[in-house]
């Protein structure tokens, strides 16, 4: 099996053919072994992927995710690689939240920079959820999957604390990525991340993207901020048209994997 590890700001995933699993595979046992750290190749997540542009995410615990925006990225710098795409080509990934449309902006040996169109957030809205008996004000809404933000202090005590715990709120069914996210300027939202199925993580798209959105509506931001997290900084615009997100997407290594 071929495997392609490629990340966006230290947010990692391994791409892998959908031609390469049989149909009657346990996609989730097969992510959860390929993810692992130690004993596997280590990563965030697994894209399944054609050559199309059709794209199946699983988390690390092989849990189901119906998008990611650096995910996107990263299957999109992989194809762009291989279509020996330029700058200003366009490339089209189709998800279960809809196809994102990426225009290139750069490509420097392994990385790509791309700007993604990420559609419309749905709904917006602020929610006091309970936890452990304290009420804690949130921002919930969709980016093609469910997000839960905290604007306020952003450490690494409180994203364990309350974070960590929202993320399998009964108020999310299928759980939910959590941000703590702080408007330090009209342009510039600082976040930590506990990306439902996997922890904390270094960045998301996604989680940048509601992040900003939140800080928007609620937070005295303007429409077009830098987001960092521990990973890096990535650029979101809230236009007419919808979210965009700029970013980049580094290639690793392609590898195979050694069968027992």
């Amino acid at each position: 099996m071929i495997v392609i590890k490629a990340h966006a700001y230290g947010n990692d995933f391994l791409l892998v053919p959908v031609e390469q699993v049989a149909a009657a595979a346990d996609r989730a046992a097969l992510t959860r072994a390929l993810c692992a750290r130690h004993t596997g190749v280590g990563a965030d997540g697994v894209i399944f992927y054609t050559a199309e542009g059709r794209m199946d995410l699983l988390n690390a615990d092989g849990s189901y995710s119906e998008v990611s925006g650096n995910g996107v990225r990263c299957l999109a710098a992989w194809l762009a690689r291989e279509r020996r795409a330029r700058a200003g080509a366009f490339l089209d990934i189709a998800t279960d939240a809809g196809v994102k449309r990426l225009e290139l902006l750069d490509a420097d040996g392994r990385r790509y920079t791309f700007r993604a169109a990420m559609g419309q957030p749905e709904a917006l809205r602020q929610q006091t959820i309970d936890v452990d008996g304290t009420p804690i004000a949130t921002v919930t809404l969709r980016v093609g999957n469910p997000q839960c933000v905290v604007l306020g202090d952003v450490t690494h005590e409180r994203l364990h604390r309350i974070a960590a715990k929202l993320a399998v709120h009964p108020v999310f069914p299928q759980g939910s990525n959590v941000e703590l996210a702080a408007v330090e300027a009209p342009d510039r939202v600082r976040i930590l991340i506990w990306e439902r199925g996997v922890g904390p993580t270094e960045a998301s798209g996604t989680g940048a993207c509601a992040s900003a959105v939140a800080a928007m509506a609620f937070g005295g931001a303007g429409r077009d901020v830098q987001v960092a997290s521990p990973g890096g900084t990535q650029r979101v615009e809230w236009t007419e048209d919808g979210i965009f997100l700029t970013g980049w997407a580094d290639l690793v290594c392609e590898g195979r994997i050694i069968e027992r």
